[in-house]
């Protein structure tokens, strides 16, 4: 059974990215895929400084969260749109988790996985500009980034009491991504 990776950008309790990043493994384990969706504020880490980096190796945050990478066939990463781009703490959760750490290599905890993107906004483009940002950062550090992708544009009037999405448009693209994401990490698994 492929093993789902849900990866919220955002810090803030109520982030639209966080309840997106939820709902999206609501719709993965109703699909029979086992989803785990984290909290980065789990993992927090200092801004990423070679000089720190070279004093005391890689903060104890993100040796966790390579472990839990590692267990993971796929990982989806929801995504908020900060200025058109990405939140910085998504870049340096990324930016830690590339690094070195004996005895792998640097990038090794991404490679052979795949990725998914979604990404949220209260306005209407739904944090898509973002996402070409996002992509070209992950397809570098070495995932195989499926085209599909979702942009939850209106994001404060998307989700139900329960966290779900109330649209079934938007279910239908979340669900879009989230098949093919599976596919291929079964493809190459297989």
């Amino acid at each position: 059974m492929t093993k789902l990776l849900c990866v919220p950008g955002s810090l803030r309790t109520g982030a639209f990215s966080k309840q997106l990043a939820r709902a999206a493994c609501q719709l993965a384990e109703a699909n029979g895929t086992a989803a785990t969706c984290i909290d980065l504020r789990d993992y927090a880490m200092p801004l990423y400084d070679g000089d720190l980096e070279a004093a005391d190796g890689l903060p104890a945050a993100a040796v966790r969260l390579r472990a839990v990478v590692q267990q993971h066939d796929a990982l989806l990463v929801v995504s908020p749109e900060y200025n058109a781009s990405i939140p910085a703490v998504l870049k340096n959760t990324l930016d830690w988790l590339s690094r070195p750490h004996a005895p792998e290599p640097g990038v090794s905890v991404f490679q052979g996985k795949v990725a998914g993107l979604l990404s949220s906004s209260p306005g209407a483009l739904g944090g898509l500009r973002g996402l070409v940002h996002l992509r070209q950062i992950l397809m570098n550090l070495g995932l195989l980034v499926i085209t599909e992708q979702f942009a939850l544009g209106g994001a404060a009037s998307a989700f139900g009491p329960d966290g779900a999405l109330l649209d079934g448009r938007h279910m239908a693209g979340v669900q879009k991504v989230l098949q093919r994401l599976v596919h291929t990490a079964e493809r190459l698994g297989g």
